[in-house]
């Protein structure tokens, strides 16, 4: 247990040092998609029977969760493995079991204070309700968790930072951005309703929206089995990688 809570107190340093750039401006992002949207849209537009600026705040909460989870794991091997500081995480005996479990508890850790600055940054713009706080609670940290976990594969994966900037750019923003955080599938075409049931971003947003409002594109038991499903998938990947050591020995 040492040798994890010393990995994860380093993590969280990591991130928390340049807290301005990790954590704030994030928030700041989404702060300005929330005045954007909400103003040009908020007046004219209800999805569910909820105004648009109340139905997109959780939806901002959750991308940027997910976005900042899968950066920091991410960031955080690849800078290791570039500057050959990764050897002083693998020559103490950690178990690759602790080496995840202290990467993705601190990818969700960044992930849930970006949330929650999100959170803060905006309800003061719209009227928010809490409907089933546990449904929250479940999918974020699920959620979080799953992008951290992604985060690992990927950092373990690529060997310089533009082929890290590639799986960002043409997975993660991708699969955030077309999940639903701006909009009910139930607005799209058939066909895109459809295609957007293959995207587990969107039942993680779906989900966690439940939580606010009570309503949802699908049933949430739906969309957290799938979550759950392909958060224990990625982490067995994960750590089988750990295991073998692919691409971080030798």
């Amino acid at each position: 247990m040492i040798g994890f809570w010393t990995l994860f107190e380093k993590e969280i340093l990591r991130f928390w040092k340049v807290a301005f750039q990790t954590v704030a401006a994030p928030v700041l992002t989404a702060l300005l998609y929330l005045l954007i949207f909400s103003h040009v849209l908020d007046q004219h537009v209800r999805v569910h029977g909820v105004p648009y600026g109340s139905f997109l705040i959780p939806g901002l909460i959750m991308m940027q969760v997910l976005q900042n989870a899968f950066a920091n794991s991410s960031s955080s091997l690849i800078q290791a493995k570039i500057t050959g500081s990764i050897v002083f995480v693998l020559l103490p005996p950690i178990s690759y079991g602790a080496f995840f479990a202290a990467y993705v508890l601190a990818a969700l850790a960044r992930g849930l204070m970006v949330g929650v600055g999100v959170l803060l940054a905006t309800v003061w713009f719209v009227d928010l309700q809490v409907v089933a706080p546990g449904w929250i609670v479940a999918f974020v940290l699920v959620s979080g968790a799953l992008f951290g976990a992604l985060g690992m594969i990927a950092g373990i994966w690529v060997e310089k930072f533009d082929q890290l900037a590639g799986f960002q750019n043409f997975l993660i923003m991708p699969l955030t951005m077309l999940s639903g955080v701006f909009y009910s599938i139930h607005s799209l075409p058939a066909f895109w309703q459809g295609v957007s049931h293959y995207n587990p971003v969107f039942y993680m947003i779906d989900g966690f929206r439940y939580g606010f409002f009570g309503v949802s594109d699908v049933s949430p038991l739906l969309s957290f089995a799938v979550v759950f499903a392909c958060f224990a998938g990625v982490t067995l990947l994960t750590l089988e990688l750990l295991r073998r050591g692919w691409k971080l020995r030798g």
